[in-house]
């Protein structure tokens, strides 16, 4: 069994403004980096044995909050496999609830999502069975993750907020 701890970046001033932002880089927000240092102590208890991380910088620039917080956290493990969806052309949208976004041709299908989302968690349960790892990612692809593994759908999955941390057992 393999306990694998859900983390969502800090906010972005993207994420304030409702952009989507996909596989944009995101800029942390000085409420972002305030939650991520206030994380730093769950994170901290959780005495993980792996890092993965999104390969985008709004995850990787999280990461190194938390390592700066936490002498001892394990090196960071970058994945294209923990990436946000890529919205094609929607990308750097809003998307605030009050404006209807058809979604572009080129954009990544949830059925894509969603097999991605089996491959990590395949990935993670052969590579770190019995182990704790940390996945740094973004909120729609940990929404995805967690829906996977619950057998549920995704509007069931309540979504995460900034910095939050979430467990899940595989």
């Amino acid at each position: 069994m393999t306990s694998l701890y859900l983390f969502r970046h800090g906010e972005t001033e993207e994420n304030a403004r409702h952009v989507l932002q996909g596989l944009m880089p995101g800029h942390l927000s000085e409420l972002g980096i305030r939650q991520t240092k206030d994380a730093a102590d769950t994170v901290r208890a959780l005495d993980v044995d792996v890092v993965l991380c999104s390969d985008i910088k709004r995850c990787v620039d999280t990461y190194d909050i938390l390592s700066s917080e936490i002498p001892g956290l394990p090196e960071i493990n970058t994945t294209k496999l923990l990436r946000e969806r890529d919205w094609g052309s929607a990308t750097g949208t809003v998307a605030d609830g009050f404006t209807k976004i058809e979604m572009p041709d080129d954009a990544e299908t949830m059925k894509t999502v969603k097999a991605r989302a089996r491959i990590f968690l395949e990935f993670v349960g052969k590579t770190y069975s019995g182990k704790k790892v940390l996945a740094i990612s973004h909120g729609l692809f940990l929404r995805v993750l967690q829906s996977v593994v619950a057998d549920k759908e995704l509007r069931d999955i309540e979504p995460m907020k900034n910095a939050e941390v979430r467990l899940l057992t595989i």
